[in-house]
């Protein structure tokens, strides 16, 4: 029986152990946290950190492990691409990639370098450096820690005076404790983000989405609402494949999935903001599987163990989807999510909700603070555009 390491153990794996026992898999998940759900699923637990390559680089020798993901998990993607390397496992690129891929201050330098459309953008690792350099960007500014997911520790920057607080928002976000500072882009209608997926280095698998946010939430930069498919031109969707392919093809990459952000600028051209060598979070891929009827879960746990693929192809979306993210705009305590019967029945495909009655509730500033998720399917764009509008009438989020 074959062996596969989960790194973390949020509810985002739950999908990937069940796909995984389908093909009758032995999955070890591993973490430093014992109680988090998905060890609840999996066949082993491992106690480690998973930011420390060497530690997960240890247990998995001793494990003897047949291959490794942190699908949908940023912080251990390194890690899973070190021990990839080292054991000779399967993964979607080398090691030095992944440090390129996860570090936004790195891959911004290297889209530069290779001449991407790409803001100017600068890191650091202490406030003062960056302080000097107050006049080198082109304001207003966007300062992020350069690796952390889920929006976290994102802010927009307006005022010079401003930019130490947000650099101090950066830092605690930060593992690593550095932070990049760009240009703002100013963006033509949605920002994309959606999973793509690679054979032998090719791009086989295009799609992108219109990401929305709610601009009431206490952090507007923290994505609220994913549809697919995206309303941007077909002209910007063929660059950024493009674009993609020609990164791909610079940095050697094999097979596998990719989560990956990109948006239209008011410049006119298309740029790539993230790409990063795992799934990524609010269950994106079991949507994309979902209104597909490609399994781009399955085809990642078969390419992680050397096992056959399937012939994946283009995406065709099933109408049109929307992954909303539930969450709160204000703190609380959970009571729960009432949603009208008729609405239900007729868009409503899935309900993931990952809060229990009486769990403490905080104001939406990342990912981390969702309530879960719900997949709507409808008809078309229009269906989708009127109902979003009044999406106050169907569904509300009830707190003591």
């Amino acid at each position: 029986m074959k062996k596969l390491m989960l790194l973390g153990g949020l509810r985002y794996l739950l999908p990937v152990i069940e796909e995984a026992h389908k093909l009758g898999v032995y999955v070890i998940t591993a973490d430093y946290l014992p109680d988090n759900i998905a060890h609840k699923y999996s066949d082993e637990y491992c106690n480690v950190s998973i930011i420390d390559k060497e530690a997960v680089l240890k247990a998995a020798l001793e494990l003897k492990i047949d291959g490794i993901l942190s699908h949908a998990v940023d912080p251990g993607v390194v890690s899973a691409a070190y021990v990839a390397e080292q054991m000779g496992l399967p993964f979607q690129c080398s090691y030095e990639a992944a440090c390129i891929l996860q570090d936004k201050s790195k891959f911004r330098a290297f889209l530069a370098e290779h001449g991407f459309n790409c803001p100017k953008a600068k890191g650091y690792n202490n406030s003062e450096e960056a302080i000097k350099d107050i006049d080198y960007f082109n304001w207003p500014v966007i300062v992020k820690p350069v690796d952390s997911a889920g929006s976290k520790g994102v802010t927009k920057v307006e005022n010079k005076a401003d930019l130490r607080d947000a650099i101090e928002t950066a830092l605690q976000s930060s593992l690593s404790k550095h932070f990049v500072i760009e240009d703002f882009l100013d963006k033509v209608g949605a920002q994309s983000s959606a999973d793509i997926f690679t054979i032998d280095g090719k791009l086989v698998y295009p799609t992108y989405s219109d990401q929305l946010f709610d601009p009431d939430a206490a952090n507007p930069y923290t994505p609220a609402i994913e549809i697919w498919p995206a309303s941007m031109e077909q002209k910007f969707q063929d660059n950024l494949t493009e674009q993609l392919q020609k990164l791909f093809t610079l940095l050697n990459v094999k097979s596998g999935i990719y989560n990956v952000e990109s948006r239209v600028c008011s410049d006119g051209k298309a740029y790539i903001m993230e790409v990063s060598p795992r799934g990524g979070g609010n269950r994106i891929a079991e949507l994309q599987d979902m209104a597909t009827g490609q399994s781009l879960i399955r085809n990642e746990i078969r390419k992680a163990l050397g096992m056959p693929l399937d012939d994946i192809t283009a995406p065709k979306y099933d109408g049109v989807w929307c992954n909303y993210i539930l969450h709160s705009n204000k703190p609380g305590t959970f009571v729960s999510v009432d949603i009208n019967p008729d609405f239900e029945k007729k868009y409503v495909r899935d309900i993931g909700l990952i809060v229990k009655p009486g769990d403490k509730i905080v104001p939406f500033t990342g990912a981390n603070n969702s309530l879960g998720t719900l997949f709507l399917q409808f008809k078309n764009r229009e269906d989708v555009e009127n109902i979003l509008s009044q999406i106050d009438r169907y569904i509300s989020i009830q707190l003591a």
